[in-house]
């Protein structure tokens, strides 16, 4: 998944309450579910660290004097769009629930 499916997703931006009986309905297991999800949304948020880091970094200004602040407006116009997101476990819930996050148990596999 690219970030722009992260940016377009339909992921809420407030709290919403799941229905438990369809979050672990794959696995049959309330704790591997949130596991599996915890994950993933650990792995979205440093996809989306990385790409903020980066753009942030365009619009860097360097100067000698630790006296001088510059505000500039790019990096807190990039910064906003950024806090404005769904958070990445709501991401990750959203994946989950729409069968597009790939997992396994490797012990029940071996079996």
């Amino acid at each position: 998944m690219n970030m722009n499916d992260l940016k377009n997703t339909k992921a809420p931006v407030s709290t919403v309450t799941i229905n438990r009986n369809e979050f672990d309905e794959k696995t049959e297991n309330i704790y591997e579910a949130i596991s599996i999800t915890a994950k993933r949304a650990v792995q979205i948020n440093s996809e989306i660290k990385k790409e903020l880091l980066e753009k942030l970094e365009e619009f860097a200004t360097y100067s000698d004097s630790l006296e001088e602040v510059f505000e500039n407006k790019e990096q807190i116009e990039v910064s906003k769009f950024y806090e404005k997101l769904p958070k990445p476990h709501a991401m990750a819930i959203t994946e989950w629930l729409e069968d597009k996050i790939y997992h396994r148990n490797t012990e029940k596999d071996d079996q």
